[in-house]
């Protein structure tokens, strides 16, 4: 089946700086905010894109961006309120598009968990800890936490971003920035957590980026509580002791575990159920979180 993922995005007389899954434009005093439909697993970007997947990244931020009340990079997500030059197609971007304010990136991964999974559940099997915080003994794989712990990390621009202390973080970027981060963080968390929980979602863990704006306050950017950035279970099937069922790529992770795929050499191709199962997990969570419909869906 021949599937139209947009692995990449132009501009005429732009150049971007491509990320993982975004494409980043420079517009003088705005940036523009690309989400592809690229998908990476294991620090690779896959051959195969995933129909969509951009579009539900761009409007999850969106939603959340107008529903915490908390501020924001967001300008507009509408492509014709956006700059572009002439001889743009602005259908490719539509829906996945973000025009937003330039802040001073502050350079730390701002990690919330709730739960016991991941990294944190690896480092508590070995040291009862997670990112150095103690937790009590007796817990299982996706234990929930009695309170939400702030584990900040590094951002990295290549390699996996590496978990530090509350300490080093402080050391970092000074200790009221850390402060204000954690703060900030946890707080969003809250508010976001409790909201997807009336919908039937757990937000187990989540990552967050902050800037300074240009007066000076600290301001969230980036994506906010998407399934890339989180990991969202179904409320009804939880069941802790083990590893839970997922509203993100874990389909695409299980597939190339079981591949033979050897994780040093160039990804394969992903099979068709693979892409349409990993897009309908993607939509299903946008749809059950804001309770809207995805704008802009291809036709597959």
């Amino acid at each position: 089946m021949s599937f139209n993922a947009v692995l990449r995005t132009s501009i005429p007389g732009l150049t971007p700086k491509r990320g993982k899954v975004r494409d980043i434009y420079d517009f003088g005093d705005k940036l523009l905010l690309v989400s592809s439909d690229r998908i990476s697993a294991f620090d690779y970007i896959l051959p195969t894109g995933v129909p969509d997947k951009g579009k539900v990244l761009n409007q999850t931020a969106e939603f959340w961006f107008e529903t915490l009340g908390v501020r924001n990079h967001a300008i507009t997500t509408d492509v014709d309120q956006m700059p572009f030059p002439e001889g743009t197609d602005r259908a490719t971007f539509a829906g996945r598009s973000l025009l937003c304010e330039k802040t001073k990136v502050v350079p730390i991964e701002c990690v919330v968990r709730g739960y016991l999974a991941g990294s944190g559940w690896k480092e508590y099997q070995k040291s009862g800890t997670v990112c150095g915080i103690d937790l009590p003994e007796g817990l299982v794989e996706s234990s929930k936490l009695a309170e939400p712990i702030f584990t900040p990390s590094t951002k990295e621009e290549t390699g996996h971003d590496q978990n530090i202390s509350f300490e080093e973080c402080a050391d970092r970027v000074g200790k009221d920035v850390a402060e204000r981060l954690r703060e900030l963080s946890l707080d969003i968390f809250k508010r976001g957590s409790e909201y997807a929980a009336e919908r039937g979602i757990i937000v187990a863990d989540t990552k967050f980026e902050f800037g300074v704006a240009s007066d000076g306050e600290i301001i969230l950017v980036d994506e906010v509580l998407t399934p890339d950035s989180s990991r969202f279970w179904p409320a009804d099937l939880y069941e802790p002791g083990k590893g839970q069922p997922s509203f993100d790529k874990q389909f695409v992770r299980d597939w190339l575990l079981a591949s033979g795929w050897d994780r040093n050499s160039d990804p394969p191709e992903l099979p068709d159920d693979i892409v349409l199962k990993t897009r309908a997990k993607y939509i299903e969570a946008f749809e059950r979180l804001s309770g809207r419909k995805l704008k802009f869906q291809s036709e597959i």
